[in-house]
């Protein structure tokens, strides 16, 4: 019995002299396990689950997303900074520093948390259908730095202009939320906030929270000045009004798209489709805060 530390040793900010000085400030004797290819972090965390005391991780959203993905069993969970935006631990209270935040997670309390699940997928602060994974994969298509590092925020920024500039501003209804109504794009959060550009925080749904159930906001057809509006609301947090549909601890949502569309799950690209199922799972793991 004993913790592990997942390491993800191409995340954008992960060095052999971060994994050292992180180990200084976690228990001793945690034993280092380094992922090599996507897929790996959700198969050590499902292999050590039942034997570890608790289970770091070192690396970017996508490492965290692959082990909540592998654990079925309550292990407790420290998510430690290393990716170029690290959403997760920063909305979990343990910030932008992997060495502080293993010290928080070391020294802090339990915390059970809810996560989303898209397509039976597990997801803890956001996916969504059109707009921001259309996003996320524009960056995917920038490719990676030869030590496999993504574009960081800035990028995201770039993209973001582009995406909307190509557009022309305009965003046409493109699916069907059941029960709800038609929209352009959908967006669902499980926590505030929703993703950072940089130091800013970007608060899609100001109500969302890893203790309630899903935050979903869906716009109607936007023109270029509605557009405009639309992107500074979603900054601030959105409120319901004509033609934006802003929903609370939501448990369950079906989408239906007119066309293939894109989807991604916490800032990652699961290509194409049709049809979507967002589905609220409560108090499904348990992570480490700060006490």
């Amino acid at each position: 019995m004993g913790a592990v530390l997942i390491v993800n040793p191409r995340a954008s900010k992960v060095s052999e002299e971060v994994v050292e000085r992180v180990l200084v400030a976690l228990p001793a004797g945690v034993e280092v396990l380094r992922t090599g290819a996507a897929g790996e972090a959700t198969a050590l965390a499902r292999e050590r689950e039942a034997s570890a005391e608790a289970i770091y991780v070192l690396g970017g959203d996508g490492t965290y997303n692959e082990v909540l993905n592998g654990v079925t069993r309550p292990v407790p969970l420290g998510f430690l900074p290393g990716g170029g935006t690290s959403v997760l631990p920063r909305a979990l209270g343990l910030g932008r520093d992997p060495v502080a935040a293993a010290r928080l997670a070391a020294g802090g309390v339990e915390r059970a948390i809810g996560l989303g699940r898209v397509n039976g997928r597990r997801f803890s602060f956001n996916a969504g259908v059109g707009f921001d994974a259309e996003l996320v994969r524009r960056i995917d298509v920038r490719g990676r730095a030869t030590d496999g590092r993504r574009p960081g925020d800035a990028a995201f920024v770039r993209e973001a202009i582009g995406l909307v500039t190509a557009s022309r501003g305009r965003f046409a209804e493109a699916l069907e939320i059941e029960d709800v109504g038609r929209a352009a794009f959908v967006l669902v959060a499980n926590c505030d906030p929703y993703t950072y550009a940089g130091r800013l925080p970007v608060r899609v749904a100001r109500q969302a929270s890893f203790d309630a159930g899903l935050a979903v906001v869906a716009p109607g057809p936007v023109g270029p000045v509605g557009t405009l509006r639309l992107l500074a609301s979603l900054v601030r947090g959105a409120a319901p009004r004509r033609g934006l549909t802003v929903l609370h601890d939501v448990d369950r949502i079906v989408v239906s798209c007119d066309r293939p569309m894109p989807l991604q799950v916490d800032g990652e690209d699961l290509g194409d489709v049709e049809r979507v199922v967002f589905e609220s799972e409560p108090r499904a793991v348990r992570a480490l805060v700060p006490g």
